[in-house]
């Protein structure tokens, strides 16, 4: 069973004679372009919706809480259904996974693009995430079918993890430009392009072959909602107080719902999820270390922007250029995350982002209305720097820790709980700011909640994962371009 963007994937043929195995196979060339783009916009619809937020607020008068799901919508059905995407992908062929989970994004765009209310555009951006889950592994597996050859297929692979750095740097400043240029309705029209480009290019795809990966779909429903229960749970309080009769039903689903998840893994042959995964410590921190890290991030980037825009007074374009020191520092220490961890082993880099993005939550408590630009701007940088340098050594850090085979397992584990720590993220601490009077004092506490929840896996970190030897030494190429260097989504 696998399930991740590492799901899914086969190594391709033997190599060819001569020079053939280092070529991408017969009108496999614009396939991988294809991939990595999809790649690019699956990672882009992350971000760049969070500038657009207070622009579709104030079309329809919707409140933090409504504004919360255009971003937890498409985070939380990438997340829940990433546990069993790889697996869909192994069952119906690459090509196939990959042009209907394309083609639903598409349409979706369109439809978020349409939407006549705010109930349309979060249905949409649900089903939009789900077609993000589909496609993510499928891109990915299309690449390393390209090539015959160890070595270009890892050129390949680095291709593709370069599209989702660019897009977590791109997305704050394209949201603002289409934003304030054209309208917040164009930031999913331009997906509409690249979606069309795309499903052409996959006309000219070799069809990838079918699988009989097993599927686990009461695992997959009851994991679905007992993640949307507790999102639902977290944001109704922001309205109607903790105790409201919406906020504890919403608990309830959600504790039933993961008792019952629990209950299926246990027994299942082929579960979603092993439970017995988590009976190795460094698994079991790793994941939690995934999920504190993008929960701190991604929800912090949600506060800022409603920051920048409704209490300092900045257009949306401004607000996204706002956010380039943080991204591009992500982006550029995520190639010195990967020579570190080779060198040094996962550990150590873990610990030290972690840290630095620790460090990074407490100094923007300085921040207050009136800080100068600038300074904002320097407190903003070391969020991005933990984050980028603390990714690439954690998803080399839970690969090590399991057998080969269950690589595509363990990454699909990971990668679903980052997810969910960013729909999480945004969930929770966007109900603390709900409260537009005491925006301050809800962004002070967020704050101190991020580094705690970053000290608390860090301690674990330190405590429970195990040194490592260069990781170069251990790996065959391919792997390591396939997981040294990770974006932030």
């Amino acid at each position: 069973m696998t399930g991740s963007p590492a799901a899914g994937v086969s190594g391709g043929a033997p190599p060819g004679p001569g020079a053939a195995g280092n070529r991408p196979r017969p009108g496999r060339r614009s396939t991988v372009l294809v991939a990595c783009l999809a790649f690019f916009v699956i990672t882009l619809d992350t971000t760049v919706v969070n500038v657009a937020l207070p622009s579709i607020g104030q079309q329809w008068d919707g409140q933090v809480s409504a504004l919360q799901w255009v971003v937890t919508a498409y985070t939380l059905l990438f997340a829940a259904l990433l546990l069993s995407a790889g697996a869909i992908c192994d069952r119906i062929g690459a090509s196939r996974a990959f042009t209907i989970g394309l083609s639903v994004f598409t349409l979706m765009s369109a439809l978020c693009g349409l939407a006549p209310n705010l109930a349309v555009l979060i249905a949409a951006r649900a089903i939009q995430g789900a077609g993000a889950a589909v496609m993510m592994p499928a891109s990915l597996a299309l690449v390393r079918q390209a090539y015959d050859s160890a070595a270009q297929r890892a050129r390949g692979i680095a291709l593709w993890t370069a599209g989702g750095g660019a897009a977590v740097a791109a997305g704050p400043v394209v949201g603002g430009a289409l934003t304030t240029g054209l309208g917040w309705r164009w930031i999913f029209f331009v997906n509409l392009p690249v979606g069309v480009f795309a499903l052409i290019g996959m006309l000219r795809a070799p069809r990838s072959p079918r699988g009989h990966s097993p599927m686990d779909p009461a695992g997959q429903v009851t994991a679905a909602v007992a993640l949307a229960a507790l999102v639902f749970a977290v944001i109704t309080a922001g309205s109607g107080g903790w105790t409201s009769p919406a906020t504890i039903c919403g608990f309830l689903v959600g504790l039933l719902a993961t008792a019952a998840f629990l209950l299926i893994e246990s027994r299942h042959r082929d579960p979603a999820v092993p439970l017995t995964l988590f009976r190795i410590p460094s698994v079991a921190v790793c994941t939690s270390a995934g999920l504190a890290l993008n929960f701190s991030y991604y929800g912090l980037v949600f506060v800022f922007t409603i920051f920048f825009q409704e209490h300092r007074g900045a257009s949306a374009l401004i607000a996204g250029v706002m956010f380039i020191p943080m991204t591009a520092f992500t982006t550029l220490v995520n190639l010195l995350a990967g020579k570190l961890t080779n060198r040094y082993g996962p550990r150590l880099p873990l610990i030290l982002g972690q840290l630095i993005q620790t460090t990074g939550v407490l100094g923007l408590l300085l921040v207050r209305q009136d800080t100068p630009t600038a300074l904002l701007l320097t407190l903003l940088v070391p969020l991005g720097i933990g984050g980028g340098l603390a990714i690439p050594p954690l998803t080399s850090a839970m690969l090590e820790s399991v057998p080969g085979e269950r690589a595509g397992l363990a990454s699909g584990v990971l990668s679903a709980a980052r997810q969910f720590g960013g729909a999480i993220g945004v969930a929770l601490l966007g109900t603390l700011i709900a409260d537009s009077a005491h925006f301050m004092t809800g962004m002070r506490i967020s704050l101190i909640i991020g580094a705690a929840v970053l000290a608390a896996t860090t301690l674990g970190v330190a405590l429970f994962l195990p040194g490592r030897p260069k990781l170069v030494a251990r790996r065959s190429p391919t792997k390591t371009a396939n997981h040294r260097s990770r974006s932030m989504p």
